[in-house]
């Protein structure tokens, strides 16, 4: 083995210890979540750095407490259904507005693109207000329709799909178009199927900003049986004291749909952030 061989592999040794480092300091809060869960509320509020794994035995039953205390059938169903709702939304408005702005020339274009590129730029909770009131004016609180409400157009969508879009070769259309095809058809046959890995990036970008969702579930959505996992999860926490143990456990629960959804689309999430060059 000779010297241009040997650091080559001391340079892969060397990347996997790195990160594998990382993979274990990114799994550290998990575990202190899932041991958490499994202590006595004492215990969870101590002190002790050494203080990690329970002392007293492992508290299963703080998993069977929350489960009793929320409906958590009724919380995956709502949170699912707003996941499904918005991703299917999104990437159909989406791609419809990126072809636009991507491949076809209309009056007003560049002035309609620029709204959607200062709507990127503006925090999305200045829009809170006006969409609470159209919703309330539909008399749709409490309602799936009004958790999706504020997913159903995306401008970050928008201008993932016209990039994709505008990525494409303009011979396709052109061939296209000497076989008759009219501009719908070139649309649904020929270009929306070449954007795949962008819709599946915006699909994946709008399952994981869905999920996190605080702040919108607990304006609109006040009942419980309305209510989605992490909009459930913030009014666990008491003004003078919380029951630390059976938080973590209802995060625990909480977390288990986007595992689920992760380890059987993990090749699609990969390759959509891949592609897109973006981070969750």
């Amino acid at each position: 083995m000779d010297s241009y061989e040997k650091k080559q592999r001391l340079n892969k040794i060397l990347i996997y210890v790195i990160l594998t480092i990382m993979a274990f300091i990114m799994l550290v809060p998990f575990a202190w979540m899932i041991l958490t869960a499994l202590k006595t509320n004492q215990e969870a509020i101590s002190v002790n750095p050494f203080y990690i794994f329970p002392q007293n035995g492992w508290h299963w039953s703080n998993f069977a407490t929350v489960w009793k205390s929320y409906n958590f059938i009724t919380l995956y169903k709502n949170t699912l259904l707003m996941i499904f709702f918005r991703v299917v939304c999104a990437c159909l408005t989406a791609t419809m507005a990126g072809y636009a702005f991507g491949r076809l020339n209309f009056p007003g274009k560049k002035a309609l693109f620029s709204l959607v590129l200062i709507q990127m730029m503006v925090p999305a909770q200045i829009f809170i207000i006006p969409q609470y009131l159209m919703i309330s004016k539909l008399g749709m609180l409490n309602t799936q329709f009004g958790l999706v409400f504020p997913g159903i157009v995306t401008a970050f969508g928008t201008y993932l799909l016209k990039t994709g879009y505008e990525g494409l070769p303009k011979d396709l259309e052109e061939a296209a178009g000497i076989d008759g095809c009219h501009t719908g058809q070139k649309f649904l046959r020929i270009m929306m199927p070449l954007t795949r890995s962008s819709m599946v990036s915006l699909g994946i970008f709008t399952a994981v900003f869905a999920f996190k969702d605080l702040m919108w579930p607990m304006i609109v959505c006040t009942k419980a049986e309305t209510t989605t996992l992490s909009a459930a999860l913030a009014k666990m926490q008491g003004q003078y004291s919380s029951d630390y143990p059976a938080m973590m456990a209802a995060a625990t629960l909480a977390v288990l749909p986007m595992v689920v959804i992760y380890v059987i689309f993990q090749k699609q999430f990969v390759e959509g952030i891949a592609t897109s060059g973006g981070k969750l």
